[in-house]
């Protein structure tokens, strides 16, 4: 007999039982059973997040950058010490793997030692007599409350690590609403900002369903959002919150394009191929569903793929040797068949079917197979939409202008790669590339969080980039004041001409 499911709660300035009727089941996605229900906050439970987080602004923002890092400092060691639990709490609620659900993790600690430097990344610039006797000086402040609108697929990395350091480190409050599959690794995390000390109120966190959620878009105490997500709703959000004069970023759908040159490591270019298209089973933005090979080698680059695609060791996220878990519920599981059989429509020739796997002893999991194509051609949909799984795509080219225009005619552009052994191409692809985030042989060109996360075209809508000094700026606002101090002679001059009578007096040309 299963464990009964436990019923979470929601957090505005402290942890409250919802009074909805209405709960989303959270799933173990290695077994499909239920181990949680999320609460659809009510909109009056969204706006007492909203104003638990606009009554702490005052007093979070007024204190002092290095007295707010000291929290974030604290974090980082509490981070550290619970790991083993965090990753097996994102194993267990969304399907990554050991490795995988420990870098959802550690992505989240990266961006927090990051956001300590805010007493450095906040100073402003000055300048003296920059006209006589006058010095201007710029300061950085935080704007005021936030909201961040996260995905299931990263449930620790992106409303905890993409979102949450930056904008508390900044003196910002933050409302975040987590994804109602996946919310117990942002919970637990928020339970660990509290025990670092995080005055209550600066972060918090609901779940609710989309009208719910819209209220973070149009709230007058709302000042900005952050958002991670499919393009349809990362364009509505950028449209209706700006429409209400927030700033926004919004970061979304992905069809990164890999390019395999003739004189590629064939293969190491496939390991790092392997790793890219399946790590996290596909479900990420910055996976590589797609691989442009120079025909010269295609047919090699086939059968190398093909042959190490069904070595991967499948099974549940929390066994060790697991190098494939599975998707996160039925629901997506059979979104992703339903391409594959969308591929085999259109015309592509299925080369690994992956549409039908079974785990022993967990039979209720989400589990698929590798799945690869070959032969596909631009006409065809699952080269160039968002498919979001285990699925991996081959068009080829006849040479490396062909391959670049294959890979830049998509309208996604967060990243892109090239295998290949010489300078000149690969000068040539960074330059030339749509992607935002180029990786020369390397798979998953994401960059540090010192750096933004930096994709183009439809797959970013904003100005600011989340992460690095972008992040920074999108949390932040500046002040110019501008100072001059009279002279003893200017202020009795001064005196003087303030010594009116209060009579005015028009010259004869005048009346």
């Amino acid at each position: 007999m299963g464990v009964e499911p436990k019923t979470l709660r929601y957090f505005a300035g402290g942890w409250k039982e919802s009074s909805t009727k209405a709960f989303t089941e959270c799933y173990d996605p290695s077994t499909g059973e239920v181990i949680a229900r999320a609460p659809q906050c009510t909109a009056a439970e969204v706006e007492e997040a909203i104003a638990a987080a606009r009554d702490a602004f005052p007093m979070w923002s007024s204190t002092p950058p290095n007295k707010r890092v000291q929290v974030l400092f604290r974090l980082k060691e509490l981070l550290d010490r619970n790991l083993t639990e965090l990753t097996r709490l994102v194993a267990t609620e969304n399907g990554k793997v050991w490795d995988e659900a420990m870098g959802d993790v550690l992505k989240v600690t990266e961006v927090v030692e990051f956001a300590c430097g805010i007493p450095h990344l906040m100073k402003g610039v000055a300048l003296m007599n920059c006209t006589p006797g006058y010095d201007t000086t710029q300061f950085v402040e935080p704007v005021g409350v936030f909201a961040g609108i996260a995905p299931w697929n990263f449930p620790a990395m992106i409303p905890m690590g993409w979102m949450a350091p930056l904008c508390i480190a900044t003196g910002n409050t933050l409302v975040i609403k987590a994804a109602s599959f996946v919310p117990q690794s942002a919970m637990r995390i928020l339970e660990l900002w509290q025990e670092a000390g995080l005055p209550p109120g600066v972060l918090n966190l609901v779940t609710c369903a989309r009208t719910e959620a819209e209220i973070l878009l149009t709230h007058p105490d709302v000042k900005g959002v952050s958002f991670v997500g499919s393009t349809a709703v990362g364009r509505h959000i950028y449209a209706m919150a700006s429409a209400h004069g927030k700033r926004v970023q919004a970061l979304t759908e992905a069809k990164n394009h890999a390019l395999v040159m003739r004189d590629a490591a064939l293969e190491r270019s496939a390991r790092g191929i392997i790793n890219s298209a399946f790590g996290c089973a596909g479900e990420r933005c910055m996976a590589l569903p797609v691989v442009v090979a120079e025909e010269a080698i295609a047919d090699r680059l086939v059968a190398t793929l093909s042959e190490a695609m069904k070595q991967l060791r499948i099974g549940p996220a929390y066994d060790k040797s697991s190098q494939l878990g599975p998707l996160v519920n039925e629901g997506h599981r059979q979104s992703v068949v339903d391409w594959i059989e969308k591929g085999v429509c259109e015309g592509a020739e299925l080369v690994l079917d992956g549409r039908i796997a079974s785990v022993p002893g967990y039979s209720g999991g989400y589990y698929m197979r590798p799945t690869l194509f070959d032969h596909v051609e631009p006409r065809m949909s699952i080269g160039h939409r968002e498919i979001f799984g285990p699925v991996l795509a081959i068009k080829r080219a006849s040479d490396f202008d062909e391959a670049v225009a294959l890979a830049n005619a998509n309208e996604f552009a967060n990243g892109s790669v090239i295998y290949t052994q010489s300078g000149y191409y690969a000068r040539e692809f960074a330059q030339r590339t749509h992607g935002g985030m180029v990786g020369i042989n390397v798979g998953i060109p994401v960059p540090l969080g010192i750096f933004g996360f930096t994709g183009h075209k439809n797959s970013f809508f904003g100005d600011l980039h989340a992460m690095g000094m972008d992040g920074v700026r999108f949390y932040t606002e500046q002040k110019s004041v501008t100072t001059h101090w009279f002279s003893e002679e200017e202020a009795r001059a001064a005196k003087v001409e303030n010594s009116w009578d209060g009579t005015i007096s028009f010259p004869d040309s005048a009346r």
